[in-house]
């Protein structure tokens, strides 16, 4: 009796926490876990619902202490944009990241697939030294990769930043595509083999369709690492290669923070890596989630 009355309480919150599916339906979050994930997304949310908000207002009523919401919305800092002429800068990190991205899926997938699938002897030393190169912070590393991009007469050029981004994504990709692929049936890629199938095509018709969320996953934090990516940018790049995040620090000056023009060219940056988020959500989320309930 006692040892009832003493789990009531702790029974009654779990209660309240705990999925409902007595609908027979797919499990719905309690209404108490729904109020708390709508509060964490509003956090979220918040400081880049107010990027935008200040990006229509007039650098006078950005600076303002504290700030007016509620001014008088304009264009003026996105005109000012493109008199500005941010094109390239989009242009060259859109031609870094996707270059990038395409290159390291290209190698991340099969390296995964020979230590999932098929794996070699003392896979796991493998998996450790990729994951041993991204123990140097990147600062280290700046010098010496400064000094052979030079020496080769690579300064300024996107194919410098295309080099680079698909060697600091890739032990990323591998570990992630590792995971994937490790869930994908043996059974059918035995059945691939025993219809006379090759590599390529167990790779491009089998596996890839099988591993399309984990492969969108992969593709899209490999993008955005590299679409954010801003010291080897600004460090190797001048006039022709120079990326968005570059451009942004342009309005850091000795006259002052253009607190409005900023949010508006952060906006602007920001776009890309929105809609490939947007686009490939349902596959972003399964893949993400593959493989953690079994």
């Amino acid at each position: 009796m006692t040892h009832a009355a003493v789990a009531a309480p702790g029974a009654t919150f779990k209660k309240l926490l705990r999925r409902n599916d007595d609908d027979g339906g797919a499990p719905k979050l309690s209404p108490l876990w729904t109020f708390v994930a709508w509060l964490a997304t509003l956090a979220f949310f918040a400081p880049v619902a107010w990027m935008v908000l200040t990006s229509f207002h007039q650098e006078a009523d950005a600076a303002t202490n504290p700030p007016t919401p509620f001014a008088a919305v304009t264009f003026d800092q996105y005109k000012l944009l493109f008199s500005r002429d941010i094109t390239p800068f989009l242009l060259n990190s859109a031609m870094a990241s996707v270059l990038s991205t395409l290159l390291v899926l290209a190698l991340a997938v099969p390296a995964a697939y020979a230590l999932s699938i098929k794996p070699v002897e003392k896979w796991t030393d493998v998996m450790f030294f990729f994951l041993s190169t991204k123990f140097l912070p990147a600062i280290a590393a700046l010098l010496p990769v400064y000094l052979i991009v030079k020496d080769a007469g690579m300064l300024d050029n996107v194919w410098t930043l295309v080099i680079l981004y698909t060697a600091m994504n890739l032990p990323i990709a591998v570990w992630m595509m590792r995971s994937f692929l490790a869930e994908v049936p043996k059974e059918i890629l035995e059945a691939a083999e025993v219809d006379g199938a090759g590599l390529l095509t167990v790779l491009w018709r089998v596996v890839a369709p099988v591993a399309l969320p984990g492969l969108a996953a992969t593709s899209l934090i490999c993008f955005i690492f590299s679409w954010n990516e801003f010291m080897f940018a600004v460090n190797l790049t001048a006039t022709q290669a120079s990326t968005a995040p570059v451009f942004l620090v342009g309005f850091i000056t000795n006259e002052g923070l253009f607190l409005a023009r900023l949010c508006a060219a952060a906006t602007l940056v920001s776009l890309p890596v929105l809609i490939a988020g947007f686009a490939a959500q349902d596959k972003l989320v399964r893949g993400l989630s593959l493989g953690a309930v079994k």
